[in-house]
């Protein structure tokens, strides 16, 4: 499927997973999507399912947003709570899209408890509260992981055991039955032999000439453009230091500024790829950790070399591997919610490149690589790793062992499904009349609130609703139970009940099964 033809079937609305290998657009094809959504009127919530993630699409991790934080199972008592919660209900309520970015990194169980929050606070028992979910990312890319993790040790990754592992086992994602839309094009990879390398590793079918093809790289060095991988923090912040300490010219110090609430700001400062503190010397190898928002000057992953610093204000100049000379200024990162900003941060978006993990390599595309692959421990580790780089030309090893070729065997044949399903869904909306899928994109903009061919926006869905039913949404509270409890065992009509209460009548059903008073139909 093509990025616009994934597009078109996004802008009707549909529950959809966008997926495809690594540079095929999904983050290019997600931004055109909010892009749209906002020139119609429209905000949708943004996360993602690590806070790196979260931090480069400006949105909030999807345990904040919905706000399980870093539990691993949700009880009655703290649904409820969450429930009750200003500013989580806020924004369940106040979207009618919510888009996951990295939903292979998010485990079943969390999607679940995500979906159930969805429906308390919307009161509802449609799948995620009746919200347009758009799943996004790649499953054989690194799996998720659960609580909070250390990249230092694989004890800390979920493994598979008597729960689901991957998102896509939840209950909640065979409800939602999202459309799979599997993006085909390649716009990262340059390289036919390498490229060819790579899907023999997602099909694991790596055979001895692919191998024979790594194993030449060894040969290449470490090159003097080439930043390093490694599967370990302390290999990279010890590389790091050495060869800054090397270079025999005068530090600059460049700190990170932040504003908004603490805890957002901290937030903001855990996923940014720039350090809070970073020093600079004139020789030093750097790193873009952002895309350039004015322009095309630099993508996050660019490469170069500090040449000096502007006599001006001070920033450092740097020339990349293109050979552009640049000088760079601070970049802000920022976390949005319903068009406002609640935090920012601002820094160089730089961080020295002689090292970095492949954990933090996700989303970057890279000219030139040198990695160390021999302590790979975990499945997908390696593939991410190779997959940064565009040419097999740019790829160094120093190392390699065998679970770098290694993919999780489950992803192979659920990739299959993902496959035939996509193929599915793109014949038939190819064969769909255009003035049909039209309609349908503008139906989705007026259900969403949103305003189509200029033509003022008509009440949103939250709002029709509650001229009918003024408490619809809100959260439930203990006398309301009560009352609601007696007035159902006395015998009291349906209708009248959710007179009285302001609430629809799916929301009085929805609240007494959860009292235990009815069966779920």
């Amino acid at each position: 499927m093509t990025q616009g033809e994934a597009l078109a079937i996004l802008k009707t609305g549909a529950n959809c997973f966008l997926t495809g290998e690594p540079g095929s657009g999904k983050t290019h094809t997600v931004n055109r999507y909010v892009a749209w959504l906002r020139s119609v009127g429209v905000e949708p919530a943004i996360t993602a399912s690590t806070g790196i993630a979260a931090t480069h699409i400006g949105g909030h991790t999807i345990h904040s947003w919905s706000g399980i934080g870093i539990k691993r199972e949700l009880s009655d008592y703290e649904l409820d709570r969450i429930a009750q919660t200003e500013r989580v209900v806020r924004r369940v309520r106040n979207t009618s899209i919510v888009i996951i970015d990295e939903v292979s990194m998010l485990s079943a169980d969390t999607l679940t408890m995500v979906e159930a929050v969805c429906r308390e606070i919307r009161g509802t028992n449609r799948p995620f509260g009746g919200l347009q979910v758009l799943l996004v990312g790649d499953f054989f890319q690194l799996p998720p992981i659960s609580g909070r993790v250390s990249e230092e040790g694989q004890d800390t990754l979920l493994k598979e055991g008597s729960r689901p592992l991957f998102s896509f086992r939840s209950p909640a994602w065979k409800s939602l039955n999202p459309i799979t839309c599997y993006l085909s094009e390649q716009h990262r990879q340059e390289d036919e032999k390498f490229l060819e390398i790579l899907s023999a590793i997602r099909r694991g079918e790596v055979a001895d000439e692919h191998r024979e093809l790594l194993e030449s790289r060894r040969k290449a060095g470490k090159g003097t453009q080439a930043a390093q991988l490694f599967s370990h923090n302390a290999d990279v912040d010890h590389l790091n230091d050495a060869e800054l300490a090397k270079l025999d010219q005068s530090a600059r110090t460049f700190t990170m500024v932040g504003r908004g609430s603490e805890g957002m700001v901290a937030t903001l400062k855990r996923g940014c790829l720039s350090p809070e503190t970073l020093v600079l010397k004139v020789g030093a190898r750097v790193m873009f950790t952002k895309n350039d928002s004015s322009g095309h000057s630099y993508v996050n992953g660019t490469l170069g070399v500090v040449t000096g610093f502007s006599s001006g204000n001070g920033y450092p100049i740097v020339k990349t591997h293109s050979g552009r000379t640049l000088v760079v200024e601070p970049a802000e990162w920022r976390i949005e919610e319903q068009g406002r900003t609640l935090a920012r941060i601002n820094q160089l978006p730089l961080r020295l490149a002689w090292a970095i993990t492949v954990h933090k390599s996700q989303g970057m595309s890279l000219d030139a690589a040198h990695m160390d692959l021999s302590r790979a421990f975990e499945y997908g580790q390696g593939y991410v790793a190779l997959s940064r780089v565009r040419t097999l030309e740019g790829l160094s090893l120093a190392g390699l062992n065998e679970r770098a070729l290694q993919v999780h065997p489950d992803i192979q044949e659920q990739d299959r499904v993902f496959r035939e399903q996509s193929e599915t869904a793109r014949n038939a909306f190819v064969r769909m009349p255009q003035g049909e899928l039209s309609r349908l994109q503008e139906n989705f903009v007026r259900a969403a609130g949103g305003s189509v061919g200029g033509a003022p926006a008509k009440k949103s869905r939250l709002e029709t609703i509650r001229g009918k039913h003024p408490n619809a949404y809100r959260p439930w509270s203990k006398e309301e139970d009560e009352d609601l409890k007696e007035r159902f065992l006395s015998g009291e009509p349906a209708k009248s009940i959710s007179q009285e209460f302001g609430r629809q009548p799916g929301a009085i059903r929805s609240r007494l099964v959860k009292m235990g008073l009815i069966e779920e139909e």
